[in-house]
């Protein structure tokens, strides 16, 4: 909401375009990716799916009824979640 008109068309056609695949694969801390299930911005199997896959220490979870930016409209349950998988480690 807080970006130019610009920028979020530059960042929605390359999203798509941009192969992340070889990154992914280097990134050797744990890496917790979070995806809402009602997702209509971004697609889970691209988006969660793939790189939690591709991630040598990625952790999936998806959550149910949730939409994109979880992170910042579901901060509670982002927190919950993270601080549930923490204590199981």
């Amino acid at each position: 909401m807080n970006t130019s008109f610009k920028s979020a068309y530059d960042s929605i056609r390359d999203f798509p375009e941009t192969d992340f695949t070889e990154d992914l694969k280097k990134i050797d801390i744990p890496v917790l990716v979070l995806h809402g299930h009602d997702d209509q911005v971004v697609p889970i199997e691209a988006s969660g799916l793939k790189p939690a896959k591709l991630l040598p220490q990625g952790r999936l979870k998806i959550c149910k009824g949730k939409s994109h930016a979880i992170h910042n409209i579901n901060v509670d349950e982002v927190k919950k979640t993270c601080l549930t998988l923490s204590s199981h480690e």
